[in-house]
């Protein structure tokens, strides 16, 4: 009987490390999804990697977002429409998946609170 105790319990870590490794697959996949996205979109303006200014000087850094609201929150709101008060910006509506996947990658730059940002 403890032979086969050891077996279950081999199997059933097993399938754990599998789905944790499937989950950070999915993750990664939806962090590139996202990265492709505000490149393709906001880098004309905004720095959106994890260094560099914006190209457009008064542009909010993208790795600096969660210092002025929580980044998560912004799904909704890319998802129903997303517009600021500046008159150059354009509005933009994206996907729920788009915007998912907007949001994961702008949450895997944020700099840490009391990190330095990082210029060229």
């Amino acid at each position: 009987m403890r032979p086969r105790l050891v077996t279950i319990l081999a199997l059933a870590a097993g399938l754990a490390l599998g789905a944790t490794a499937a989950a950070a697959q999915s993750q990664r996949v939806l962090v590139q999804r996202g990265e492709a996205l505000v490149k393709q979109n906001c880098s004309l303006c905004h720095a959106v990697g994890r260094d560099g200014a914006s190209p457009y000087p008064n542009a909010p850094l993208f790795r600096e977002l969660s210092k002025r609201y929580p980044v998560d929150v912004l799904e909704e709101a890319l998802a129903e429409g997303f517009t600021s008060g500046h008159p150059a910006m354009p509005e933009f509506t994206f996907s729920a998946e788009r915007a998912a996947a907007i949001v994961a990658y702008l949450s895997s730059i944020q700099v840490e609170p009391n990190a330095r940002p990082q210029r060229r």
